[in-house]
């Protein structure tokens, strides 16, 4: 009778303490959208829809436009996500159907510790390792197959120096495998065993099982999932910064430099002096915000429908 009534004492407590953290925390985010919004409102409102158009981003003049930047974000994410989701859900598909017991746990181990490495470590290792590597063994030849007025030549266009928007890409997906391939691997095993054993016990194959029964019941979810490696792929900075190239101009071609948000922000934000150039990075900064958040809310809403289609 006495811990019920502690327990009954506490209760309230416990309500409140959980309402202010969930409230605090939209509080702060709330907060650092207007923030945002009301320190990239002056090159808004001064640039107008060239600030989405325009490539011109000239700190003498102070000129800011923001197309190569938002363009080169959504590329980098884009192609990342090709990438990575292939490879996430053949990964997945292995760990839960053809993985033997004794290596489930290890492997599974060794994909989620991938994304514990810090961003950072992603971007030296581009940088000094793979970016030469694929400079050399890659870039130069498909440069040098490529007939410069073919459909080819304008894909592969860009110095090959092993730093551009595909570089940047691959290193992208490498970093969002584990985040896509721990969530499927997880709605995969939420199936029943009984919907794995009826369809195997129909005659059916592993292919028909993945494509026929797996697959549409978690489509709702895995979608979702996608959507989120998708998210950490738009606000990923420093492995990005090191390996993109970093210029301000759309890229031509997949081998050419560029810039994301997050890159142009990490390297001007510091020594930004004038308060255009400073509201011209805010609003970039909530430019990315917005669309970051729109695709985790997307995320949310699909995986709190649940399984199915």
């Amino acid at each position: 009778m006495l811990a019920q009534a502690r327990g009954a004492l506490a209760e309230p407590f416990f309500r409140y303490a959980c309402g202010a953290a969930a409230t605090a925390l939209l509080c702060a985010m709330g907060g650092l959208c207007i923030l945002l919004a009301i320190g990239g409102w002056p090159a808004l409102s001064t640039f107008g829809l060239s600030f989405f158009t325009s490539t011109t981003w000239n700190p003498v003049t102070d000129v800011y436009g923001g197309a190569g930047p938002i363009l080169g974000t959504l590329i980098t994410s884009v192609v990342a996500l090709l990438i990575a989701l292939p490879l996430a859900f053949f990964t997945a598909v292995f760990l839960t159907e053809f993985c033997p017991q004794f290596l489930r746990r290890p492997i599974g181990i060794a994909v989620e510790l991938l994304a514990g490495i810090p961003s950072i470590v992603y971007g030296m290792w581009g940088l000094f390792v793979f970016a030469p590597v694929f400079a050399k063994y890659v870039e130069a030849p498909l440069m040098a197959w490529a007939a410069p007025d073919s459909i080819w030549g304008k894909i592969f266009t860009g110095i090959p120096n092993g730093s551009g928007v595909f570089t940047a890409s691959i290193i992208l997906a490498i970093m969002i495998l584990p985040y896509i391939a721990a969530t499927l691997r997880e709605l995969f095993l939420s199936i029943p065993p009984r919907v794995r054993e009826s369809a195997y016990g129909m005659g059916c194959t592993p292919l028909e099982v993945v494509w026929s029964v797996i697959v549409p019941y978690v489509r709702r979810s895995a979608i979702g999932a996608v959507m989120l490696g998708l998210g950490r792929a738009l606000g990923e900075t420093m492995a990005v910064t090191f390996v993109i190239g970093n210029s301000h101009r759309l890229p031509r071609g997949l081998f050419d430099s560029g810039a994301t948000i997050s890159s142009i922000i990490a390297n001007e934000f510091a020594e930004a002096t004038s308060p255009m150039h400073i509201s011209a990075l805010l609003a970039l900064g909530f430019l990315l915000f917005l669309i970051t958040f729109a695709v985790l809310a997307i995320a949310r809403a699909l995986l709190g429908h649940g399984h199915g289609t």
